[in-house]
């Protein structure tokens, strides 16, 4: 990404609530999750256009977006949620991990509890610890080994998806994320009752409607499917505006 898009996108985040901001207060299991307020669907825009700045910045500096990292043999060590927290303001936190030991050893289990107000989610149903934030893997989305921006998008970054709200949350520190197939659409919106937002790879954040048809999320998901975005491809109206 070039440096004065960066920078662009850096600056329209400047005013955004700080990442430090109070972490939500924990509601229990069986709480109603009650109505969906304006302060919660921008609360959640401001969360992931942090983190699209973010592997941004990842990506400037190391040449390559942030993913899930395996162990040799191919076992989960840590998601890219660990990854960028250096660039998000957590580079203390990021220090007590141990790099080379899974998500849940003894030492890095301890920290799952201290998940970053920028993880938390700000409705929805999930326990302490976790995140409805994800990101895609299998064949068919962007999440690659050595991905990069732009190279990785070419149907473009804006038109692909890069975080989403997934339907179902996952510790924040396990890499642990949406899969695509090409065919089978992961389920998104577990925060908005089927809406949700979506960071797309050139930083911007859209909100989509509920009920978004599966073909034109595999075109969102897939960053080389070829295909062009139909005029109307689900967002949100409230979100034109």
């Amino acid at each position: 990404m070039p440096r004065l898009l960066t920078a662009l996108l850096a600056a329209a985040v400047a005013a955004l609530p700080a990442l430090s901001a109070p972490i939500p207060k924990e509601r229990k299991a069986d709480e109603p999750l009650g109505p969906i307020t304006e302060e919660q669907l921008t609360k959640s825009s401001n969360n992931l256009k942090h983190i699209a700045i973010a592997f941004h910045n990842y990506n400037d500096t190391y040449g390559w977006l942030p993913t899930n990292e395996l162990s040799k043999d191919k076992k989960p060590l840590l998601s890219w949620r660990v990854q960028i927290l250096p660039f998000i303001e957590q580079d203390h936190l990021f220090k007590l991990f141990k790099m080379d030991e899974p998500w849940d050893s003894e030492n890095n289990k301890k920290l799952i509890d201290l998940i970053p107000a920028i993880y938390v989610p700000v409705r929805g149903k999930a326990d302490k610890g976790m995140t409805f934030y994800q990101t895609f893997g299998g064949k068919h989305g962007w999440m690659q080994p050595k991905a990069s921006i732009p190279a990785s998008f070419p149907d473009g970054t804006s038109n692909t998806f890069l975080v989403a709200e997934a339907a179902k949350p996952v510790t924040w520190t396990k890499p642990d994320d949406l899969e695509f197939d090409g065919k089978t659409v992961p389920r998104l919106g577990g925060m908005f009752d089927g809406k949700f937002h979506a960071a797309m790879g050139d930083g911007s954040v859209r909100r989509f409607r509920k009920g978004v048809e599966a073909d034109i999320l595999k075109l969102l998901i897939d960053p080389a499917d070829g295909n062009p975005l139909p005029r109307d491809y689900g967002v949100d109206d409230d979100d034109k505006k």
